[in-house]
């Protein structure tokens, strides 16, 4: 049986709003009673990933509010994750699996279990995302 937990959060950009953006909420809140989601400001996108969403910010924001699995969202404007748990107070962080065991999830997960958090990775639904999509449309 899987451990629940009071608060989650998870983060994403939520680009082109997929059956993976939705598996990625549902399986959180499955484990969650309270589900916070940080979604990516257009600014942090185009500093990480060196592109801009094809959704504006406020159109992600709005489309993952009303999403039956998120009980609130914030806005998401740096990376640091622990400085969102200063602020949100979540006992459990989910992220896909594609990210487990890379340098930044392995050096966050030690600073999360330092303060008793725990860093959940949920299964990566294969073969669709927002990059492959605009692929397939050719643009």
């Amino acid at each position: 049986m899987q451990k629940k937990y009071k608060k989650g959060y998870t983060t994403g950009v939520f680009d082109l709003f997929h059956i993976g953006h939705l598996n990625i909420l549902r399986r959180a809140k499955e484990q969650c009673d309270y589900l916070i989601v940080g979604v990516s400001t257009d600014e942090l996108v185009r500093n990480y990933k060196n592109k801009t969403p094809i959704i504006a910010f406020e159109e992600r924001k709005a489309i993952v509010e009303a999403i039956k699995y998120v009980d609130e969202v914030v806005v998401q404007d740096n990376m640091d994750k622990l400085e969102a748990w200063e602020r949100l107070g979540f006992d459990a962080l989910f992220h896909g699996d594609d990210w487990k065991n890379s340098d930044m999830y392995n050096s966050l997960e030690a600073g999360l279990k330092a303060r008793g958090v725990d860093l959940v990775f949920l299964p990566h639904t294969d073969g669709i995302s927002s990059t492959e999509i605009v692929e397939r449309t050719g643009k």
